[in-house]
């Protein structure tokens, strides 16, 4: 049997406590063996980050360091990198031909599907799992990851931070510690 491998992009700007309810979710429903956690660079397609990439990858690592299932693939922040999911899981799977890769994309992103690169190709190359987002539309045909809705976002995080709003309900304490030892988002 091949290992079924769970692939979690963003930018975690930071990464929250939702992103961690989502591959534990993910972990369990779809019977995963692994969740790769892709922090993405700066893509065309999208404003920067506000956080460095260093920073970023450091919250992940401080966010997952207790789940051996957990692993940050760090690919899309090279220099080089395209930026595009598409590419990105087609290295994987040149990596790894044995394994049966499932992207999980929240229900914002699924409803721009359309706008994705190479959106018809990365359905092809691996399964897709929808996570339900407040006030997104998820197709009927679509395989949903059965769990509650959440409103935590990292853009209400870094606003509540840079007005001095705590967020400790939101974050892990590791992460937390991290953004306020480096005074990120202020």
């Amino acid at each position: 049997m091949s290992l079924r491998i769970g692939i979690l992009g963003g930018t975690f700007d930071p990464v929250h406590n939702a992103h961690l309810a989502v591959a534990g979710a993910a972990l369990r429903a779809l019977g995963l063996g692994k969740i790769v956690w892709l922090p993405t660079g700066t893509p065309p397609y999208r404003p920067a980050p506000a956080a460095a990439a260093a920073h970023r990858v450091a919250m992940l690592r401080l966010a997952i360091e207790h789940e051996p299932r957990y692993a940050v693939d760090e690919r899309e922040l090279s220099a080089a990198a395209s930026g595009y999911t598409y590419d990105s899981i087609k290295a994987m799977q040149q990596e790894a031909p044995q394994a049966q890769f499932t992207l999980l994309m929240g229900a914002d992103q699924y409803e721009k599907r359309s706008t994705w690169h190479r959106w018809a190709d990365l359905a092809k190359l691996c399964r897709i799992a929808v996570v339900a987002r407040p006030g997104c539309r998820i197709d009927a045909g679509a395989q949903t990851l059965a769990m509650p809705p959440s409103d935590v976002s990292a853009s209400v995080i870094r606003a509540r931070i840079a007005r001095g709003a705590d967020v400790s309900g939101m974050v892990p304490a590791a992460v937390l510690g991290y953004i306020r030892d480096k005074g990120l988002y202020r």
